[in-house]
């Protein structure tokens, strides 16, 4: 079955909906103002789809778990996310606001398919040998999506129109569809779908993350960084708008840290052995943290090199991430430990963003110091669980040292 199903296919389709994924949230920020005329409707609208995907992720990774044939539940997740998006952009001006949000909270419960459920299916379709290769291609296609979809959206909508931009983003995840259904099958029998049951396996995979050190570590250090992401990505247009003349300007920046992260992992692809993932995790937070320091001395070189070097940092502590899960997940529970961890960092993500948006208000530049302090502690808490628990050591680390000595 492997075989039959390509590295290839796996990316192409990744990348297609992550891309539209990407795409989705500044188009629906666009179509809700341009159509309900409201800043309010639109930022409800990206709330009830944010908000919505951290709480469906843990169920929707259990249901891939306990599904023999995980790539058809993909699909219909993907097919799911796809037209809500268009119900929400049918009903934007036409349907009252709650109706609204509640669509778009229907819309978001399947959408860590785009990302942890998606990367739980690679070692189905790449042998073991080749999985740290084709796990940093994969963690690359979460950059391309990131420097494409809001470039594509910001497109369309100013040659199409904003609701256009809506159509193009769920076109994109529909593409992917037949990818995902044509996933290879899991090669065990489908469990069934009793309430009790899947409560008991949500447990179980949390009790999993939470028990196994290495995996909690590595869980604990993404969140956290994850909230400090949030803080720059609001901290960057008010940065453009006072450094380089323009809101505008600022979140173009968006592309050049997406840009940079694409470049690293490229790098890494062609040296996937050369350093271990546990070590990547917390020397790319500090390089972030050093990143979120250089942005707060508010110079446009200062400030274009801070996005530059925290897009090297976050770029591989991603693939970095998605290793440590392969190598400590079993089969079972890889679904949910994929899509519980999307869940979390997203839900870090909303949380370092709100967090951004109050403290910004005081000083932007303390907002951005703040920021480099909470990488900080994503790679103090790393070295706390490391003293406290007696992690082993980084299996892939032991096997390079192998390597090295000829054994």
């Amino acid at each position: 079955m492997k075989s039959r199903y390509s590295m290839g296919a796996y990316l192409t389709g990744a990348a297609t909906a992550r891309t539209g994924d990407e795409m989705s949230g500044p188009a629906l920020m666009l179509a809700g103002f341009a159509v309900a005329g409201s800043a309010a409707e639109a930022s409800s609208l990206l709330a009830g789809v944010t908000i919505a995907a951290a709480v469906g992720g843990p169920v929707l990774g259990v249901l891939l778990d306990r599904a023999a044939r995980p790539g058809r539940l993909l699909a219909a997740a993907l097919m799911l996310h796809a037209t809500g998006l268009m119900v929400i952009l049918a009903g934007i001006g036409r349907l009252p606001l709650v109706v609204c949000v509640l669509i778009a909270v229907l819309t978001g419960l399947p959408g860590p398919a785009l990302s942890g459920g998606w990367t739980a299916q690679l070692p189905r379709v790449v042998p073991g040998d080749n999985l740290l290769r084709a796990n940093v291609l994969d963690a690359m296609t979460y950059g391309l999506a990131g420097l494409l979809g809001p470039a594509l959206a910001g497109g369309a909508a100013q040659v199409f129109g904003a609701s256009a931009s809506v159509a193009v983003s769920a076109v994109l995840i529909g593409l992917a569809v037949p990818v995902a259904w044509r996933l290879p099958v899991s090669g065990r029998p489908a469990k069934g779908l009793q309430a009790a049951s899947v409560v008991r396996d949500l447990l179980a995979g949390v009790r999993f993350v939470v028990r196994a050190p290495r995996l909690a570590r590595a869980t604990l250090t993404s969140v956290v960084s994850c909230l400090g992401q949030g803080m720059l990505t609001v901290c960057l247009p008010l940065l453009g708008e006072r450094v380089l003349g323009g809101a505008g300007q600022g979140t173009m920046l968006l592309s050049c840290a997406a840009v940079s992260a694409l470049t690293a992992n490229a790098t890494l692809a062609r040296f996937p052995r050369s350093l271990a993932p546990d070590t990547v995790l917390w020397a790319g937070a500090l390089v972030q943290a050093a990143a979120l320091l250089l942005a707060a001395t508010g110079r446009p070189a200062a400030l274009l090199a801070a996005v530059l070097l925290a897009g090297a940092g976050e770029g591989p502590g991603l693939t970095a991430l998605f290793a440590v899960r392969h190598q400590e997940t079993p089969e079972d529970q890889r679904g949910q430990v994929f899509t519980l961890g999307a869940s979390l960092k997203l839900t870090g993500f909303a949380l370092g963003a709100a967090l951004a948006g109050s403290a910004a208000t005081w000083s932007l530049p303390g907002t951005s110091a703040l920021a480099a302090g909470v990488e900080i502690l994503a790679a103090t808490a790393f070295w706390a669980i490391t003293a406290a628990c007696g992690v082993r050591r980084d299996p892939t680390e032991a096997q390079a040292v192998r390597f090295r000595a000829g054994r």
